[in-house]
């Protein structure tokens, strides 16, 4: 019986806004775009937050990243004579941490090297990269075509080297990938695999590999180009000794990542001068970036908040007109023995059903409009279950909230003075 009574005064309530299209159509406006900007503006932080941390992660919860890095006072020293700039990770701190921490699992050593890369009449700026197989491990990247470097390749000091797949294309566009031999300054290389990479997009988000890397096995990088990199800039000639440009720390435990980089840190004061190295904790900044994501989150759903506050007050607004233009009708129910409880529940119907219709309508554009953004800027985008539920439940709340004063006005009047109103 109360099932079909509740029907019959949904039916009302439709029978009611459909009398009124225009009215009411104007009226939800407010909640349909309040609805509509708190799931595109989710949805947009979602896809940002989601991209940030999908590369944080990448680059591997349990990891520690160290990276050398030139002191800010020997950047600027000039010279018109030669002079060896001397800075960077040593080969004795990476013997020092695999000794020292019995909470790291393994360390893989990198060395970087610019050089020229040349296939006949191609050639290509190359980051040649020394390290170890462990690098593949500890920093995943698809392997397109081939294999990655092996033990092996190290012991034998093999002439090997690993292609990201944008150097393959630009130096092996119109030959046979695997198997070909690639001119690295004055020596030459065979291609044994091709592996994709993260290219940078990180943003501020720092990633150890580029789209111009080429890997080779560290102890042929010490042997065929050494430790010291010459460069002829106007009116001086500069060398550098760089042992290691960048190790990363495997950590067994992710509970030990953050007091490991902070012992990391005073071992590395202890034994260098200079602050010439940066310590890069995935974890923490995977940490940081979701509690952003969180204060983000909040801060879009307030300010989208807003637009169904001002849905409400809207709403609001026209039922109490409503309850102005039905007065005579309120009194004729009342006299043949509606309730007022019967009353109120009328017209709270009417403002829910107003209201989530408006919601609806938003769900649709809200939907929309994160399409759009990815369509036509590449900006990434991600409209949640969550969002959707929440925004379509604040709209009804909004309903019912904002109707109950006109609701109970309408109940509390008089009926003999509702039949008196013209």
């Amino acid at each position: 019986m109360k099932r079909s009574r509740l029907l019959r005064n949904i039916k009302l309530g439709i029978k009611d806004i459909l009398l009124h299209k225009l009215r009411s159509f104007l009226t939800m406006l407010g909640v349909v775009f309040g609805v509509g900007s708190v799931i595109a503006m989710l949805a947009v932080g979602e896809g940002a937050s989601r991209e940030a941390l999908d590369q944080i992660r990448r680059l591997g919860s349990n990891n520690i990243i160290v990276t050398a890095m030139k002191p800010v006072e020997e950047e600027g020293t000039k010279s018109t004579r030669s002079f060896l700039c001397s800075y960077g990770l040593l080969y004795d701190d990476q013997a020092r941490l695999a000794e020292g921490f019995p909470t790291i699992r393994r360390i893989a050593p990198v060395k970087l090297i610019r050089k020229q890369g040349r296939l006949k009449g191609r050639a290509l700026e190359l980051r040649i990269v020394g390290t170890t197989p462990g690098w593949f491990e500890l920093v995943k990247r698809p392997v397109v075509a081939g294999r990655v470097l092996s033990p092996t390749d190290g012991t034998h000091r093999d002439n090997v080297l690993v292609l990201t797949e944008y150097g393959a294309r630009r130096l092996l566009a119109t030959e046979a990938s695997i198997g070909e031999w690639l001119r690295v300054g004055t020596d030459h290389f065979r291609v044994i695999g091709i592996v994709k990479s993260e290219s940078g997009a990180g943003g501020s988000i720092q990633t150890p590999d580029q789209d111009i890397d080429a890997y080779i096995p560290i102890e042929v990088a010490r042997e065929r180009f050494g430790d010291i990199f010459m460069q002829l800039t106007a009116g001086s000639f500069i060398r550098e000794r760089v042992e290691l440009n960048q190790m990363i720390v495997e950590v067994r435990a992710t509970e030990d990542v953050e007091p490991t980089a902070a012992g990391i840190e005073a071992m590395l004061k202890r034994f260098h001068a200079k602050t010439d190295y940066r310590i890069s904790v995935p974890l923490a900044l995977l940490r940081q970036a979701e509690a952003t994501k969180r204060t983000f989150s909040i801060v879009l759903g307030s300010i989208a908040g807003i637009s169904l506050l001002v849905g409400g007050i809207g709403i609001m607004n026209i039922m109490m007109a409503s309850v102005v233009e039905r007065t005579r009708e309120i009194g004729i129910r009342r006299a043949i023995g509606a309730k007022r409880r019967q009353i109120v529940g009328q017209f709270l119907i009417e403002t829910v059903v107003l209201s989530t219709s408006g919601g609806l309508i938003g769900i649709g554009i809200g939907l929309l409009i994160p399409w759009l953004v990815t369509r036509f800027s590449g900006m990434p985008t991600a409209v949640t279950a969550y969002s959707l539920v929440l925004s379509l439940g604040i709209s009804m709340c909004v309903g019912l909230v904002f109707g109950i004063y006109p609701a109970s006005r309408a109940a509390r009047l008089d009926p003999i003075e509702a039949l008196r109103h013209e």
